[in-house]
């Protein structure tokens, strides 16, 4: 008997030694916000507008990464990189129309985590699939709130569960998130979790409550107002979260990143357009003083707020220097959470021996991207950065704006760094230093930024039609005449309607004029009938966005076949959504085309 007991007490003593670790292990918190630019952090003292008093405190507590990158100037691709802890060009997700098949194969922070015994939770924005899926990716609970629509979740804002399914918002979309997250830190206060808060901020809509946008008196652009106030939201929360850790005695048992997904849209004129219904143009950030925005690999669409905080073990009150990047995070949890990863499965660093001291050289020899048309590579301080055939060559430590190549008064710099860059592109899903040509867009970007030409005309905007005569429908890639109630497309012949599909062996470039309408309010399910003449055959399509997408989802197309001639065609399609219908495109082959029909109406 007395054998026995000393058994059941040696198995309870390796029972317990075995439980106590994962009782102890930090808890990882990562914020990730929305084309936020470098500029709107208070504690950076660059915008006087801006105001972060908890993210400010934040910073004192721990590490502001002064050169902390993202992994791409898009949203899609940058959140599949920090998701996964690899660049996103090895598993073929370069922009956001990317098919989302290799993601789908790849492990998450968030499976890793929850296999090491973590509660993972996501708020916000998730864009990379249908957001009933997001525990198909390691996460326990979900609460996908980005806006003021309906989303998905499977718990409560107050942290209690339910069946997955659609919520109604309760509350102001940055409000219920930080709110929801902070009662997911009160339910597992004893266990350790991962939080993944991705806030829709300030990314247009911009959609500030007025109470927040208030805060902001005087005069300034009505967008800049209107972010500051999404970012004071931000900031509310960051600081309910906080101080929901600092009541359970967590504050020293978390690690938090602050990160932005990428650079502000500009749009280079930093138009202040109307804000009711607009989901484009610039979104009322800053990235001074850096030169670029989003969809650019210049400082402007890369260099990103990136906060590291855990007091008691990292030493707070930093600046760090080296570059870091948003893939860090992954390796860092991975060793937070002592994770063991096959090698080659991240391509991150471990930051925290880096962060407390422990190692004083730099994370990272360097830090390379491609995006589209686009590449670059950081080494120390030297940036070369590509932009289809054009190359730039940057001593970032005298020249952070990007505004003086030394490509030719260091021919030897650029070859080298190319050649690693072009080694390392050669890895990517598919290969090469750029997936197709510059298009258009960012030619007049790379013009007005790197080169210093006037800026181009600001293009009329979608949602606002120039004329009645065209029933609001405006051209892409093309002009649009209403000619005795009949609309004549014809095609821009300097090809601004050039898109890259991703088709294999290699990149399909295709010229794709479309006509487009946003100014709609359609319930859905709602019918198409088009009737018309085109000059060419092939595939035709209508596209929907509905109310809260801020993308034209690969879901929301309908295809039909077209034929050339000189007779009047009928298309009728259904459009099989729930919601309502708020911008929608047709598509047909390249080439001139008329419409006598465009009626888009409920079914029923």
């Amino acid at each position: 008997m007395l054998k026995r007991f000393s058994w059941a007490c040696g198995w309870l003593a390796v029972a317990l030694a075995v439980s106590s670790p994962a009782a102890e292990k930090p808890n990882l918190i990562v914020f990730y916000t929305d084309d936020h630019g470098f500029a709107d952090l208070g504690i950076r003292g660059v915008e006087k507008d801006v105001k972060t008093p908890h993210l400010d405190a934040l910073a004192r507590s721990g590490v502001i990464a002064k050169n902390g990158y993202s992994t791409a100037p898009q949203c899609v691709p940058s959140r599949g990189g920090l998701m996964t802890g690899k660049f996103q060009g090895r598993f073929n997700l370069d922009n956001n129309n990317s098919a989302l098949d290799g993601f789908n194969k790849e492990t998450t922070i968030a499976t890793r985590l929850q296999r090491a015994g973590y509660v993972t939770a996501q708020f916000g924005k998730w864009h990379l699939g249908p957001t009933n899926g997001i525990t198909r990716h390691g996460f326990t609970h979900a609460y996908s709130q980005h806006g003021q629509q309906k989303f998905t979740a499977n718990i409560t804002v107050d942290g209690k569960d339910q069946p997955m399914g659609e919520m109604r918002p309760e509350l102001y979309h940055i409000e219920g998130c930080t709110r929801a997250a902070a009662a997911i830190v009160t339910r597992y206060k004893e266990q350790p979790f991962f939080l993944y808060i991705a806030l829709r901020a300030p990314h247009t809509p911009v959609d500030a409550p007025q109470s927040y946008k208030d805060r902001f008196p005087g005069p300034m652009p009505e967008r800049r107002r209107a972010a500051l106030g999404m970012l004071a939201a931000v900031d509310d929360g960051v600081g309910l979260i906080t101080d929901t850790l600092k009541q359970h005695g967590l504050t020293e048992k978390t690690l938090i990143f602050f990160i932005g997904d990428n650079g502000a849209p500009l749009k280079i004129h930093k138009t202040d357009s109307p804000l009711d219904g607009d989901a484009g143009g610039w979104d009322g950030s800053l990235n001074t003083p850096l030169n670029g925005e989003k969809g650019m690999l210049s400082e402007g669409g890369m260099h990103v707020p990136f906060l590291i905080a855990w007091p008691g073990t990292i030493p707070g009150g930093q600046t760090y220097e080296p570059a870091v990047s948003a893939l860090d995070v992954a390796a860092t949890a991975a060793a937070l959470a002592d994770v063991s990863v096959k090698p080659g499965d991240l391509d991150g660093v471990n930051l925290l021996p880096y962060l407390k001291g422990e190692n004083t050289r730099s994370p990272h020899e360097a830090l390379m991207w491609r995006w589209m048309a686009q590449s670059a590579i950081r080494e120390g301080n030297w940036k070369l950065l590509r932009g289809g055939e054009r190359e730039y060559l940057y001593d970032l430590s005298t020249d952070l704006e990007e505004k003086h190549s030394l490509a030719s008064q260091h021919p030897e710099i650029a070859t080298r760094l190319r050649g690693k860059l072009t080694a390392w592109c050669a890895e990517l899903n598919p290969p090469g230093l750029a997936l197709g040509p510059m298009a258009p867009v960012w030619n007049d970007y790379f013009d007005f930024y790197l080169e210093g030409k006037p800026a181009p005309k600001p293009e009329a905007k979608a949602d606002q039609p120039d004329t009645k005569a065209t029933r609001g429908w405006l051209a892409r890639g093309g002009s649009l005449v209403n000619q005795n109630g009949v609309l004549v497309l014809t095609p821009d012949k300097a090809g601004k309607g050039t898109f890259i599909t991703h088709s294999q062996p290699a990149p399909a470039i295709v010229f794709k004029t479309f006509i487009t309408h946003s100014q709609i309010k359609l319930p859905a399910p709602a019918t198409a009938k088009i009737v018309f003449k085109t000059a060419a055959s092939g595939q035709g399509a209508i596209a929907w966005r509905m109310d809260g997408d801020k993308d034209f989802l690969p879901a929301n197309r309908v295809p039909f076949e077209v034929k050339a001639g000189g007779e009047w065609q009928t298309q009728e399609v259904a459009i099989p959504a729930k919601g309502r219908v708020i911008h929608v495109r047709v598509h047909l082959p390249p080439g001139a085309a008329e419409f006598r029909t465009l009626d888009f109406k409920p079914a029923n």
